[in-house]
């Protein structure tokens, strides 16, 4: 027999889907006292190369207010050519079509291993090209200027050939290239201090009404194919296909000045992102309304005019601090805010991307700036420097292909979810935004963004994961009937990067339990599943509430699971067991306490936003990752091993592969150090020493050719500095303070800090959860 883990596994393998519980308690009152709420994570795009794309369009019921897709739960009548929708049992005949099938032929989806299928959608026209509009910072140093140009230049061979690409740069003004004109370059420019409507820009720029009817130059190419609400005039001027200007774009990246206008000593360059962005999103909008488009922003400092400014430009007023902003000590941050997450809305509402590609030491605006790639499904990504393999190798993965040489990403996303009638939805979080579309089936209590049961994804990947929660409707004294399941459907429409309109369908159902039967209810418990959405909740929650009331209320909600799942004897710590899939949990969420998502000290509010973007967007294991970093060991003892992520685990005759999603960090201990100064690695005959050291770093090259965004590759050893990275993260079991009762000869070492080990944090929780009151 299967255990719940290989279930658990099947699950996500097949649907993307990992729930906190997989069965579910059958009244309302009996899932609040579980703790941790019913919901998953749902991976939309989740790759599965044996999922072929159907040609047809799905079957849909024939209830206006249900309109589920047929699925592998649906009862179906093989001899009247009937089917009963699983979600509000309403009676459907098939469609002519399908007058062939039987139970020995079934169409796909109606086969349980196809509880995941994807259609091709057959109407929809000829599809729309791909768009690309770089938007570049001209305010960076020489050696980042030309990095990011190269970057760019070599960005040109991986896009689709046919898709369109466009340009804007900006510094103390905002040039519009255009790209349609041979033999030299022409751009429009427009103030950096003046915010203009959709409209003004499409009059200045000339792609308004009055330009719609009128074919513009044509290229050597001829004419593209004509688009009702696509001027020819737009596609030749500002935005063309990557086959037709990929030389002349190619010249004009190469000869881009930086910026002109002399920076005065002590100031920071007048930098327009707000006004660049905002014109980037009125240039789409009013040529390319709900075609997947993403607009890629490279900038290299905060915005220092205009609307959507981040800092002055005096340099002697330093960036924004978390202190600052808990002190309403930032004058610029309420207004920034507001104008990027307008400047989010108009985009999300046109299904375009909006990614960002921050590069620069100090702080960049990414916190003021986060709602656009949050909002808009966009890329995030943060660096020192443009000219590092972590901004090259990322920017790169960004049009990476699958096995079937198909790119990845894909646009113009919507997910809706449907439930069956014991269920109601109570909200998502992840990288999209609401479509505030209402329905029978939406709950009253919100969490993350909530009130809807359906949301837009403007840009996704294979790796998108939102997480979805739900409430269980039924009354403790009418509970759901034993015996039944209930169900939930994910509807992902989405563009394919080829410009196919496609559907995902996933279909889960899982099991009622009586209430009484807490023990099956316990076994079907998700630990990793739920600390990934738990932690969802918690940094949603930091976004609005002070700090310490966040942990306050996780410590709360961890106390009431020990509580509940527990098993013990009333005030008597030392009987307190769990078990097996919820003896991690304490873990995850004492890891989840002391990370960089809820703890800002020592982060500027950039670092928090970025770390907080990137954990809204994985899947669970790559969640856990960040949440409880992974330490291997390496030694002349045996093979790597993973140990435990903890202070003891740092020995000198060890070398430690620590991998906290973010960095990926090489600690050599300090006997290995001496011996590698003496140069025993080149030694033919301490080959074995040799192979040591190069196994971490094999293993550590193979996690930094796949991983998005490229991790930070740091090699350290004893008595250096970057060893802080992995002290910060490793649980304090020795400290200054304990070190006495450890004795001398102590094996590993010493973390300088004031925080409570896991150690100290269990035997607390057992007290709290054991103790008479709740």
């Amino acid at each position: 027999m299967t255990t719940y883990q290989d279930y658990i596994n099947q699950n996500e393998d097949r649907d993307g889907v990992r729930f906190s519980w997989n069965v579910w308690p059958s009244s309302r009152l009996e899932a609040t006292r579980m703790v941790v709420p019913v919901g998953c994570t749902y991976t939309p795009l989740k790759e599965r190369p044996d999922l072929p794309p159907i040609c047809y369009d799905p079957v849909l019921c024939s209830r206006n207010s249900c309109r589920a897709v047929l699925n592998p739960f649906c009862q179906v009548d093989y001899r009247s050519k009937v089917w009963h929708c699983n979600f509000c049992f309403q009676r459907n005949a098939f469609p002519p079509q399908y007058a062939g099938i039987s139970e020995q032929h079934q169409p796909a989806e109606l086969i349980p291993q196809f509880s995941t299928i994807e259609y091709t959608l057959q109407r929809g026209g000829t599809p729309g090209p791909l768009i690309f509009l770089i938007v570049l910072d001209t305010c960076m140093d020489e050696e980042d200027f030309q990095a990011v140009k190269e970057s760019l230049q070599m960005s040109l061979s991986l896009m689709p050939p046919n898709a369109l690409v466009g340009l804007i740069t900006f510094g103390k003004m905002v040039h519009v290239h255009e790209l349609g004109c041979e033999g030299c370059s022409k751009s429009y420019v427009f103030r950096g201090t003046k915010d203009l409507s959709a409209k003004q820009i499409q009059d200045m720029l000339g792609i308004g009404s009055s330009a719609r009817g009128q074919p513009g130059p044509r290229g050597a190419g001829g004419p593209m194919p004509h688009q009702p609400h696509q001027p020819h005039d737009a596609f030749n001027r500002f935005l063309q296909p990557v086959h037709k200007c990929d030389m002349s774009l190619t010249d004009l990246l190469g000869e881009l000045q930086r910026d002109p206008w002399p920076i005065a000593t002590g100031k920071r360059p007048l930098r327009s992102s707000g006004v660049a962005l905002s014109i980037a999103a009125g240039l789409l909008e009013c040529t390319f309304p709900n075609t997947g488009a993403r607009i890629m922003l490279f900038m290299a400092g905060p915005a220092t005019q205009g609307p959507g400014m981040v800092a002055d430009n005096e340099l002697k007023n330093p960036m924004r601090s978390h202190h600052d902003l808990e002190k309403d000590n930032a004058p610029h941050v309420r207004k920034a805010i507001k104008f990027y997450d307008a400047l989010s809305k108009r985009a999300s509402d046109n299904g375009h991307v909006i990614d960002i590609f921050a590069c620069q030491l100090d702080q960049t605006g990414l916190h003021e700036m986060k709602y656009c790639p949050n909002a808009t499904g966009g890329y995030m990504v943060m660096g020192d420097s443009f000219n590092t393999a972590l901004f090259k190798q990322t920017f790169q993965r960004v049009f990476a292909k699958d096995v079937r040489g198909e790119f990845k990403i894909a646009f113009g996303g919507t997910l809706e979810v449907k439930t069956s009638r014991e269920l109601k939805v109570s909200g998502a979080i992840g990288p999209c935004i609401s479509m505030d579309r209402k329905g029978p089936n939406i709950s009253e209590t919100e969490i993350g963004s909530g009130g809807t049961c359906a949301w837009k994804f403007c840009g996704m990947d294979p790796s998108t994961t939102t997480a979805v929660f739900f409430e269980i409707v039924n009354q403790h004294t009418a509970p759901v009937p034993q015996g039944g399941r209930g169900c939930i459907q994910f509807i992902t429409q989405y563009q394919h990067a080829s410009g196919q309109q496609r559907v995902r369908v996933t279909t889960c159902a899982r099991n009622w339990v009586d209430a009484t039967n807490t023990g099956h209810i316990a076994l079907g418990f998700d630990q990793e599943a739920a600390a990934v959405l738990m932690s969802r909740i918690a940094v949603s929650r930091a976004e609005g509430d002070d700090g310490p009331d966040v942990l306050r209320w996780l410590d709360r909600m961890l106390i009431r699971l020990c509580q509940k799942f527990g098993e013990y004897h009333k005030d008597d710590p030392s009987s307190f067991r769990l078990t097996e899939n919820f003896s991690l949990y304490p873990q995850f969420m004492f890891h989840l306490r002391r990370s960089q998502f809820l703890q800002v000290f020592n982060n500027s509010p950039d670092e928090t936003a970025y770390y907080r973007h990137i954990l809204n967007r994985e899947d669970v294991t790559n969640s856990l990752i960040m949440i409880q970093p992974i330490l291997y060991s390496y030694s002349f003892q045996g093979p790597p091993e993973p140990v435990l992520l903890d202070s003891s685990s740092i020995l000198a005759d060890r070398i430690l592969l620590l991998d906290t999603f973010f960095q990926i960090l090489i600690y050599h201990g300090e006997t290995i150090a001496q011996w590698k100064k003496a140069g025993y690695h080149n030694d033919p005959q301490y080959e074995s020493f040799r192979q040591l050291i190069q196994a971490p770093i094999d293993d550590a090259g193979e996690i930094l050719q796949v991983r998005f965004p490229m991790p930070r590759y740091i090699e350290t050893e004893h008595g250096k500095s970057q060893q802080r990275f992995l002290l910060s993260k490793v649980n304090p079991s020795q400290t200054h303070n304990n070190m006495i009762a450890w004795g001398q000869d102590a094996s590993g070492a010493p973390v300088l800090t004031d925080d409570v080990s896991l150690q100290v944090f269990m035997e607390h929780l057992k007290k709290l959860a054991v103790a008479n009151t709740s």
